[in-house]
This record gives structure tokens, sequence and C-alpha cells, in this order.
């Protein structure tokens, strides 16, 4: 996924490659679903006074660019208008990506292709979470993460949601891996 340009890869929990990609994105246990780093950034990092950001999509720090990640040329900006309803011509607070982070960069590294072409025909993500996890309730934090970047996005379907439970109970009825549903329900009680 170098063509995203950036300094680290898009690291996906789970991806069915091909010509159409699934991406899996799992929280089970995490209370959202993958914040932007950069408002995270402390002053004692070698980059902060580059790249920290307060959280909005405005030019901050004597950068030429609104995003600190689209000065040091990570592209996610550049395809952003293609997938969701977020323009780039001008500044949004807070930023889009503070918190939905993390499910904003799975669907461009499905989306993406490497000769720069963006489709939303070229895959999906699904978020993969507990039932169980307060974060992933009406009013938690990671429903609405998911709930808001969903309702952004220009093809809503690019960004599905299934529990691990939906999965089990599904495996279960169609009789498929016994062992482990059954190993499921004894330790879990599912």
């Amino acid at each position: 996924m170098s063509f995203l340009g950036e300094p680290r890869r898009t690291s996906l929990d789970g991806l069915i490659s091909g010509k159409y990609q699934v991406a899996i994105e799992c929280k089970l246990t995490e209370s959202e679903v993958g914040s932007c780093s950069r408002p995270r950034l402390r002053t004692s990092a070698s980059n902060y006074e580059t790249e920290f950001c307060d959280g909005t999509f405005t030019k901050q720090r004597g950068r030429r660019e609104r995003c600190a990640l689209t000065e040091i040329e990570v592209l996610y900006w550049k395809h952003i208008p293609a997938l969701f309803k977020w323009g780039n011509g001008a500044d949004l607070k807070p930023c889009p990506l503070n918190k939905n982070y993390q499910l904003v960069r799975n669907i461009l590294a499905v989306s993406v292709r490497a000769d720069g072409s963006v489709s939303p025909a070229n895959g999906h993500v699904i978020l993969l979470y507990d039932e169980r996890n307060p974060a992933f309730q009406k009013s938690g934090d990671g429903f609405v993460a998911f709930k808001e970047t969903r309702e952004a996005l220009k093809v809503p379907s690019l960004l599905r949601k299934c529990s691990w439970q939906h999965i089990t109970n599904h495996l279960r009825g169609k009789m498929i891996l016994p062992w482990l549903t059954n190993q499921l329900e004894s330790k879990y009680g599912l």
C-alpha cells in the first residue's frame, strides 16, 4: 500500500485480497476504532514541532497543508473527496479523521489502486466487534465513529459491521466448525 505515501504502511487486521478486496478491522476489546496519532504527539516526540495537530483540519504550526500527514506527502486527503462527502479545500473543525482515522485508512487501502485510481467498486471494509463491548453500543465511541464514517461515505456499503457473536451463531447454525463453536460456547457462553 505504499501508493498512499505512508511512512508506515496501513496494517490491516485481515485482508481478503484479489480484484475485489475486503479489509477486516477487528475491535474486540478496544474503546475506539483508532484515532489519528498527530493530536496525541507528545512534546518530547522528535516530530512534535512539525507534525502536532490540534484535531482540526486547518493550517497549523506554519504548515502549507491543512493536514500534518499531507504535509509529509501522505496521500489520504488526495483521495478522500472521491469516496467521502468531506472536501479537502476548506477548514473542517473537528477533522473528520481525528476519531475515525483507522476506518478511513482501511477504506482507502481497499479503494485506491497502485495506479492512483479510486473506486468504491474495488472492495469494502468490515468492522468486526464484540457485542458486549460498551464502546460499540448505541452511544459508545466505537459505534459513533462507525456511524459517522459510514454516513460520510458516498457509497455507504464500503463500510459494514458484524459482531463475532453473529459469525459464531451463523457457523453453529450451519454446523460449520462445531469444535470451534462448542469451545466458544463453553468458554464465553455463546
